[in-house]
């Protein structure tokens, strides 16, 4: 399928072919027939990436700040090859369509195959020939209201969120500053609720379309004059600032014509130093408008499909996009005439080169349109006919998953390693897989799961989804009998686990390893080998400054992330294990309060091992990410050994301090080398079965000691 993307490091705006995308649980595939270009917010992210490195740093302090705390911790050429890489991730451009639903994954009752729908969400209702869209982002459409129509239902529900930000009453006097397209639905939707509304803008043009939608509209020098008698000199009840403009004049002309006591509600991006002066002595109340209602930027909401209760929440996003729907059906809405223009999805570069001026014309509403049923064969696996081959390579790889992991760590590794061919790569929506495996050199990309693990060529499958789905993944691969890589965790329960492991007892040819990737860094190696032989137990203390992850984050969703004890903790009690030689058999965790700000990621944990050993190990996500994140300090058998953040190793024996240091490295490339070997024949497993189903035993262990305040045997 065609689909148009932003390449933010170079600044491109680009029409790529990209695998149809495969729905999961709770989405819709939709084929789609028109999508609405965004003057405001796509042209703002176009402009950014067109901007130089400078310019991007200087319109982006706060990630600048981030890279150079990064660069302290780690290095500058490993904070920079992860900078460029998060650079060089396309976007897909786009928020609001309309098409007809083709497919659905699980759960999705109340939608069928062939209902027409709008369609909206950033990263969802993209410019793309087909769309992969969640319940909550998904409304039915009547027959009388049409494709190019209903691809405004987004822009029509942020302005229709922000009129009811105003509270606005029947018969109340509301003024709309700014007659964009914004505006233009903003000013049709206060007098469908029966408000007496006056429109202001600069552009005679935009004024006249006003007018000829029935409604009143002054220019900027008429509008103080014109307001006083609009109002019969009360000043406005209600008044919503829809213009695009770093200017602060439309927050100061909103104090000016309003009333004592009046609302005023920004949707547009305008200057918001708000005059205090006329501000105070009105008593104005002023209200940022974020988005299109409550839901957005609620995972639960907008991914998992849980809405809210109406009696408790009557309009959510998804209630405001029925409501523009039904409003577009009775026409008191109207969208016909603010379309300016209209380009295929082969012309889509176009649209922006419009909407960012380099073509100077005039433009109000800019759709995208899209080929009918039957006029292009549609696949689900782009082949790319200059990826490299390497016919004499031990691994023969398909990846599963094309997220930042696998492109900033996984898979620059493994380019460079003459053992792997890649194959395939797939990500369910196909953008991240069509650009991961030109980039890398894959022979194919793919949206379906099915196609890597039963694709004949492939002997090898890498697994670099999100945490809940590594389970099934790897019990099906290894059904496939294929050798497995599976990034951390194992598996979020016990069940997952149980089958894991049964599964592991049926199969004898393949091969299964988790991205426990530091026991194999150099540093850890060279520890081990420091410690060995000793004659005695060990104690091991590690403290990690994890940084805070907001509790929204996928991660901390014990359903999908499992929890960051479970996603990330396993890193480090394997590194324990490994330095001791077996997996943990008890543990004792406590934890800081939450206080609603953090879920069970400040705590201390003891474990003890067979030989007598405690490893004590503090994750703390409580301190300053520019602190370096790792510090592991042993003491055995009069030896003493410090591991600062995998960049220093120091070691004391017999009255001798050694001290070795080097680049990060926290073993990505060592690890993918054994791999290859065991696959080879060449050694057994990198891990072994026990260890790396014993150090997931032991992060349940630890919740569960959370739980129930005592020791807990693993």
């Amino acid at each position: 399928m065609k689909q148009l993307l932003q390449h933010i490091k170079n600044g491109k705006t680009i029409i790529e072919d990209v695998p149809i995308p495969t729905p999961r649980d709770g989405q819709a595939l939709v084929k789609v027939f028109a999508s609405l270009v965004s003057a405001g917010t796509e042209r703002m992210v176009v402009e950014f990436a067109e901007k130089s490195y400078l310019g991007k740093a200087r319109s982006r302090p706060d990630l600048v700040k981030q890279v150079l705390d990064k660069a302290k911790r780690e290095g500058l050429m490993p904070t920079m090859q992860a900078a460029f890489n998060r650079l060089d991730q396309p976007m897909a451009l786009g928020y609001s369509s309309a098409g007809t639903i083709v497919a659905l994954g699980k759960n999705m009752q109340d939608f069928k195959v062939g209902q027409r729908v709008a369609c909206a969400g950033g990263g969802y209702a993209t410019h793309a020939e087909y769309n992969l869209v969640p319940r909550n982002l998904l409304t039915p459409l009547p027959k009388n209201v049409d494709f190019e129509s209903a691809a405004f239902t987004t822009l029509g529900a942020i302005a229709l969120h922000g009129f009811r930000l105003a509270e606005p009453q029947l018969g109340e006097n509301v003024a709309v500053i700014g007659l964009g397209l914004l505006g233009l639905l903003t000013i049709q939707l206060a007098a469908a609720a029966g408000c007496n509304v006056l429109g202001v803008d600069l552009d005679l043009k935009r004024i006249k379309l006003a007018s000829s939608l029935g409604l009143k509209a002054v220019t900027r020098p008429q509008a103080e004059s014109a307001s006083a008698a609009f109002t019969t000199n009360r000043g406005f009840d209600v008044i919503i600032i829809c213009a695009d403009t770093s200017s602060n004049d439309p927050v100061e002309l909103a104090g000016i014509i309003a009333r004592d006591r009046a609302r005023v509600v920004a949707t547009g991006a305008v200057g918001l130093s708000i005059p205090r002066k006329i501000y105070y002595e009105k008593e104005i109340s002023f209200i940022n408008s974020r988005s299109y209602g409550p839901g957005r930027y609620d995972s639960n909401y907008e991914e998992n499909g849980i809405d809210y209760p109406i009696g408790y929440i009557r309009w959510t996003e998804g209630r405001n996009f029925q409501a523009v729907v039904d409003l577009l059906s009775s026409r008191k809405l109207k969208v016909e005439s603010l379309i300016s223009h209209r380009f295929s999805i082969e012309d889509g570069v176009k649209a922006y080169e419009v909407i960012t001026g380099k073509k100077k014309e005039a433009f109000l509403g800019v759709l995208l349109t899209y080929p009918q049923e039957g006029k292009r064969r549609e696949e689900r696996k782009i082949v790319f006919p200059l990826s490299s081959f390497k016919p004499s390579s031990a691994v023969k790889l398909g990846v599963l998953g094309a997220g930042l992991y696998a492109n900033a760590t996984l898979l620059p590794v493994i380019k460079n390693n003459k053992d792997f061919e890649l194959i395939g790569i797939a990500s369910s929506g196909g953008l991240h897989a069509q650009h991961s495996g030109k980039k890398f050199g894959f022979q194919y990309a793919t949206s379906s799961e099915d196609e890597i693990i039963n694709d004949p060529k492939i002997n090898t499958v890498a697994i670099l989804t999100r945490h809940d789905s590594h389970a099934d993944l790897v019990v099906r691969t290894l059904k496939a009998g294929k050798h497995v890589f599976v990034e951390k965790p194992l598996a979020i329960n016990s069940d997952q686990l149980s089958v894991i492991s049964k599964q592991l007892m049926k199969t004898d040819n393949c091969i299964l390893l988790t991205g426990f990737n530091r026991r194999f860094s150099p540093l850890a190696q060279s520890l081990s080998s420091f410690l060995f032989p000793r004659t005695e137990p060990l104690h091991a203390h590690y403290c990690i400054n994890a940084g805070y992850i907001p509790l929204n984050h996928w991660t901390q969703d014990p359903a999908i992330g499992g929890g960051r004890i479970i996603g990330e903790v396993c890193h480090f009690i394997d590194v324990l294990t490994f330095l001791i030689g077996s997996s943990p058999v008890s543990v004792i965790a406590h934890a800081l309060p939450n206080n609603g700000k953090y879920r069970e990621d400040n705590l201390s944990m003891t474990f003890t091992f067979p030989d007598g050993s405690i490893g004590v190990i503090d994750y703390l996500a409580n301190g300053d990410k520019s602190f370096p994140k790792e510090r592991l300090e042993i003491f055995c058998g009069g030896m003493i050994a410090v591991l600062d953040d995998y960049v220093s190793l120091t070691t004391v024996k017999d009255g001798r301090k050694q001290v070795v240091s080097r680049a990060q490295d926290k073993g990505w490339k060592d690890e993918m080398a054994s791999f290859a070997k065991a696959i080879q024949g060449e050694s057994e497993a990198p891990i072994p079965y026990d260890q790396l189903l014993g150090v997931t035993k032991a992060t349940f262990a630890v919740i569960e000691s959370l739980r129930n305040k005592q020791i807990v045997k693993i």
